[in-house]
This record gives C-alpha cells, sequence and structure tokens, in this order.
C-alpha cells in the first residue's frame, strides 16, 4: 500500500475535535429549533456536496438498483431523527451527559447485530457493557438530582444513540456497492427532505434567525460533517477500525472541554464519574469485539 499523502493519525486527531464542536454549536443556536438546525447542517452539506457529485459521481447515482434506494430512504430517515432526538437533548441536559450518552452506539450497534444477525457476544464484550450501563446510569442518576428535565434530556440523547445506530446498520448494506462520497451525498439528501418535511408539519420557521446563526449552521456542515466524519472515513484506509472507533469515544472529552470553556458548562461528579466509567466500558468494548473479529478472520484462514 503506497504512503499516505497526510498522517491519518494527526487526520483522526483533528476529526475528533471537529466532531466535538457540533454539540457546542447546537447549544449556540438557542433560537433555532432542534429540527431547524439539524435541517440547515444536513442541507448545506448537500449543497456544498453537489458539485463535486454532479461531476465525478452522477453515474453512480445513476446505477444505483431499487435495494438500495429503500435502503439508503430509511438509513436517511433514521439519520434526521438521530439529529432531532439529539439536538433537542441539548435543551434539556448538559454537552457531557448528552454527549457521553449518545457515543453508546457501537453497543446498541453490536445489540443490533445480535438481534436482527445473531452476531454472538464474548464475555469480554458483555462485562464491558454493563460498566457502560453502569456509567450511564450514574450519568442520569445525577441529572435526575438536577432536574426531571435533565433526565429527560438524557432519555433523548439515548434514543439519538439508537436511531444512528439504525442508521448505521441500514448503511453497511448500501456502502458495499457505493462509494462514501455518493452514500453520504444521497442519506444527506434523504435526512434533508425528511427533516423540511418534519419542519413543515411542526410549522418551524426556515428564516427569521440571528445572522450568526446561520455562520453556525455552516460551521455544522464544514467541521463536524466535513472535517470529522469525512475525515475519519479517509483514514479507513490507513487506520483500523478499532483505532478509528477508539479515536471518537474521545469527543466526549472534547466536547466537555469546549462547553467549559464556550458555554461555562461546569461538570458535575456524578457526570465525571459516570462518564469516566462509560468510556472506560466502551473501550473494553471495541477491544473484545476488534479482538473476537480478528480470531474469527484468523479462523476463517485456517480453514480457506
Amino acid at each position: 500500500m503506497r504512503l499516505p499523502p497526510f498522517n491519518p493519525y494527526i487526520a483522526v486527531t483533528i476529526g475528533v475535535i471537529s466532531v466535538s464542536t457540533s454539540a457546542i454549536f447546537v447549544k449556540l443556536a438557542d433560537q433555532a429549533p432542534a429540527a431547524i438546525i439539524a435541517n440547515y447542517r444536513l442541507l448545506l452539506a448537500v449543497l456544498l456536496m453537489a458539485p463535486i457529485i454532479m461531476k465525478k459521481y452522477r453515474h453512480e447515482i445513476k446505477q444505483i438498483n431499487r435495494k438500495d434506494w429503500i435502503f439508503s430512504i430509511f438509513a436517511g430517515v433514521f439519520l434526521a431523527f438521530h439529529f432531532i432526538l439529539w439536538f433537542e437533548s441539548l435543551n434539556y441536559t448538559s454537552v457531557a451527559s448528552s454527549v457521553v450518552l449518545v457515543t453508546l452506539q457501537p453497543i446498541f450497534a453490536f445489540l443490533g447485530t445480535y438481534l436482527f444477525f445473531k452476531e454472538r457476544f464474548s464475555y469480554g464484550a458483555i462485562i464491558s457493557m454493563l460498566i457502560a450501563l453502569i456509567g450511564s446510569i450514574i450519568i442520569s442518576w445525577g441529572d435526575f438530582q438536577i432536574s426531571g428535565t435533565a433526565l429527560f434530556g438524557d432519555i433523548l440523547a439515548l434514543l439519538g444513540a439508537v436511531t444512528v445506530t439504525a442508521y448505521f446498520l441500514l448503511g453497511q448494506q448500501v456502502r458495499r456497492n457505493l462509494s462514501i462520497m455518493t452514500y453520504t451525498f444521497v442519506v444527506y439528501g434523504i435526512s434533508s427532505i425528511t427533516l423540511i418535511m418534519y419542519n413543515l408539519m411542526l410549522g418551524n420557521s426556515f428564516i427569521g434567525y440571528p445572522a450568526d446563526h446561520w455562520w453556525i449552521f455552516l460551521a455544522l456542515a464544514i467541521f463536524p460533517t466535513f472535517l470529522g466524519h469525512t475525515l475519519f472515513n479517509w483514514a479507513l484506509k490507513w487506520l483500523s477500525t478499532s483505532t478509528i472507533s477508539m479515536a471518537i469515544v474521545f469527543e466526549p472529552a472534547g466536547a466537555s472541554i469546549l462547553a467549559y470553556f464556550i458555554l461555562d458548562e461546569k461538570i458535575t461528579a456524578f457526570q465525571l464519574l459516570g462518564g469516566t466509567i462509560v468510556l472506560f466500558g466502551l473501550f473494553l468494548f471495541i477491544l473484545s469485539t476488534n479482538r473476537k473479529s480478528t480470531l474469527t478472520i484468523s479462523k476463517k484462514e485456517q480453514h480457506d
């Protein structure tokens, strides 16, 4: 394999910092409904991608089959509701609690593969999931001591983790047949249409927001979307999935630090303890599942 044009570890570091800004930008756009913020994040991303797609990937869109369109539509709808739920959670709970809980997505993903694809768990994966669950309970209990609305925000964040898991599971099938650029463009486009319809149903205004909010909408499309997820996908060519997954686990820490300095959000003892336990559980979970995958591949190679 040829050498990467740019150090992939630096790219992943930039990606982690970029995705850490997402919750901060949402909090700063406090005069816009969560669904409007999500709408403009994805719509502006689609508009920014459109010239590249039309020039280099138009033929791929024409070749998408019926099954992949169906999976893409459902993936786009789930992605839309992931952003609605997660962004809405930030209206009720802190950045630290919300981002930690939504980062539980890898565990929900494995539960999904267990239910739908009969994926078996190792003992290490089960133990690490229980550790992460204990951490999330500590965070939720601490937030409940603060207020019932904070706990409601925690529940929304967990539902956001569930919906983004559905998005990833549906997208796995389509990603085998499409490039990352084409798949992202199609799914973001479907999500944008879903969010437009959702906002119309709620009667949310698409205009009339302060000038700084439009810069925030654009920043959401650029930083966490392109400089975040796009760099992670690029780095996958040179780094393992587990390396990327472990790096993304640092997003709650980055978001909490930014929230402390930018939003003056203090981290409670429950959030610090629970968040640390959740992240420790996620690290163990990723290590365990990656080891299981490696052993499975090795056994297959022996049989082959």
